[in-house]
């Protein structure tokens, strides 16, 4: 990937057919929504969770506007007015009870809409051990089709490097809490610079300048207003914008916990509240003095007791004065229909299934090598390794129970260790696959197998390690086929714990609770795996039909020993048949193929589990 990145750096001068950031749109977009209302159910329990009520929370109330190719709206209010909901309605993420009409020249959203479509989150998401280039070149060599090839999809990425001014940064890795990378800055103009990298017609930001110093926020901002001028519609959240920030936008929406108080030309919002009697009484920011009318301070009287007739006062001026009119515009307003004959062109994804697997594969390799083999986790198996070996160290063939006892820790320790590896692994993708899949940059199917197929060789490396300093410290059987055959029993039964490590991290999505979740199934593994409880009771008998323990335990016995090995019994020389063992009769030397049949059906059925528990996230909404 390095080479080729630095091929095409090389060409970038003489190749003039990749489009560049600040270029036109071929597809102009009509923005355009109508009495947009959004409701949640919120339910209270009663006293020891006996009475349970349904509240209906209106979340918008009646939302309405339009923005034009070429500008730039800003959705403004104090925290909890309904920014942000306004904002993943407009960009077809939000389903449920949503209602009004929203249209993209005058058509509901549809999957050629979203692939012309970029969505900014205020949180940056990003992988951390990933440097700008590569982000961007990954990036653009899953959103963008095939009509790019792809040495033209990486001088595309290289030109939106240049053209954000990352090229200062371009090597430098994107970090995170705990790794130094690119300033928030920069992170907030790769996240940006990822959304162009499809030259979209509709752009979406949450929060653009959240986190960043005034002069930050200003240089993001004058880089979508050059966006905007380029035939592009762009709506945004803010917050607090400086008055530098503020008269850059073409258009205002102001909202007040969920009611719209002001819609329109942003250097005519003063004029319009001056008009209906709020005026400042001092010069001040015209986005501070809007959040204050939103949370009901009026330049006149700073009462609390007088801020919700103040908040009704200003819905009233806006269904009299605004709303009407308003409407009467969006009617009025004649769609773009530049992408009627467009349809055509677009298909359900951008790539074909094997390139998204092969790209996919490679950023997974490249972002998780160094926590895979990060340091503490080598001197972890390393040092259990060693105290394995040096505790079981040469013990002879009359020790069969102390051999007995490694084989079930070796099959105990790895079922834990990658079961509690896999449980956080969608847990802490769960951000990327939602932005990923909403946007429509892959299926979800080539994510999940380069997943599996990526984190094998990081998953079999460490057991392996373990085996070779265990198993000839500890004097199990020497021989070649002895070896490999319990080797392959370990790393079956990694590969099958690790399934059910991410099958419960993909179904709970929750860290902590996922963790206790996995603990207690494979406690209650370990406890029927048929070394610490020979005689287990009728009635919970059938846990051991579904331990990987148990299971494990068994085909590392059967990689050891055979129905026709003997170990010394008594004081006279004599020799009995190690099947004949108590503790291995319980167990058994028979049924080994039966052992391998059920976990090889867990190592299939835990994925799909957590197959089809992905298969929730990230879908967008319609």
């Amino acid at each position: 990937m390095e080479r080729e990145m630095e091929e095409m750096e090389a060409q970038s001068s003489t190749n003039t057919q990749v489009p560049t950031l600040f270029s036109k749109t071929n597809r102009p977009v009509v923005l355009k929504f109508e009495d947009v209302v959004y409701k949640v159910k919120l339910s209270k329990s009663g006293f020891c969770g006996q009475s349970i009520k349904t509240e209906e929370k209106i979340i918008l109330k009646g939302m309405s506007g339009m923005v034009l190719p070429g500008e730039m709206l800003a959705m403004l209010g104090p925290s909890g007015s309904g920014k942000t909901t306004l904002l993943n309605a407009l960009g077809g993420k939000l389903g449920g009870n949503l209602g009004g009409r929203i249209s993209y020249n005058g058509k509901p959203f549809s999957n050629i809409m979203k692939r012309n479509t970029g969505f900014v989150t205020q949180d940056d998401v990003l992988y951390p051990n990933l440097t700008v280039t590569e982000t961007l070149v990954f990036t653009a060599l899953l959103r963008l089709p095939n009509t790019f090839t792809k040495q033209e999809k990486i001088l595309h990425a290289e030109s939106v490097i240049s053209e954000l001014e990352l090229t200062k940064c371009k090597n430098s890795i994107i970090g995170g809490p705990l790794k130094r990378g690119v300033s928030g800055g920069e992170r907030k103009r790769v996240s940006i610079g990822q959304e162009m990298l499809i030259n979209p017609s509709l752009l979406f930001l949450d929060e653009p300048s959240s986190g960043l110093d005034s002069t930050t926020a200003q240089r993001i901002v004058s880089t979508l207003w050059q966006l905007a001028k380029g035939g592009r519609t762009i709506v945004m959240t803010i917050h607090q914008p400086s008055s530098r920030l503020f008269y850059m936008f073409d258009k205002v929406m102001l909202l007040s916990e969920g009611n719209p108080l002001y819609f329109g030309e942003g250097s005519q919002v003063m004029d319009y509240f001056s008009s209906v009697g709020y005026a400042p009484t001092i010069l001040m920011n015209p986005a501070d003095f809007l959040l204050d009318l939103a949370n009901g301070v009026s330049p006149n009287s700073d009462s609390q007791s007088h801020s919700a007739m103040v908040k009704q006062a200003l819905v009233s001026a806006y269904k009299d004065n605004i709303a009407t009119k308003l409407k009467e515009q969006i009617q009025e307003l004649s769609d773009h229909s530049q992408d009627g004959g467009g349809a055509k062109k677009f298909a359900r994804w951008a790539t074909t299934w094997w390139q998204q697997f092969t790209v996919l594969f490679k950023r997974g390799v490249k972002e998780r090598r160094h926590e895979s083999f990060a340091g503490i986790k080598i001197m972890q198996v390393l040092a259990v390794s060693v105290l394995c070996g040096l505790l079981w160290w040469k013990s002879g063939a009359a020790n069969l129970q102390d051999k007995m006892g490694l084989l079930f820790f070796a099959a105990g320790f790895w079922g834990f260790f990658p079961l509690f590896q896999a449980i956080f692994t969608f847990p802490q993708e769960r951000k990327m696959l939602e932005k990923e899949r909403s946007s429509g940059t892959y299926r979800l199917s080539s994510y999940f197998m380069s997943r599996m197929v990526s984190d094998m060789p990081m998953e079999l490396v460490l057991p392996t390690c373990f085996l070779i300093i265990t198993y000839w410290m500890a004097g199990l059987k020497s021989t070649a086929a002895n070896f490999f055959q319990t080797l392959a029993v370990l790393l079956f039964s990694v590969l099958v714990s690790n399934g059910l490590g991410l099958a419960l991290g993909a179904l709970v999505m929750d860290q902590k609770s996922a963790t206790t979740l996995g603990s207690v199934i494979m406690l209650s593994f370990l406890l029927a795996g048929g070394y610490y409880v020979q005689h287990v009771p009728a009635f919970i008998s059938w846990i051991k039909y579904i331990s990987i323990s148990n299971y494990t335990y068994k085909l590392l016995l059967g990689a050891q020993y055979s129905v026709t090995d003997t170990y010394p019994c008594g004081d006279s020389g004599e020799v009995c048949l190690v099947r004949d063992y108590p503790p291995i009769k319980h167990v058994g030397l028979d049924g080994q193929a039966v052992g391998a049949f059920a976990l090889g059906i867990m190592l299939v059925a835990y994925r799909l589990i957590a197959y089809m528990a992905l298969m929730r996230i990230g879908v967008t909404k319609k």
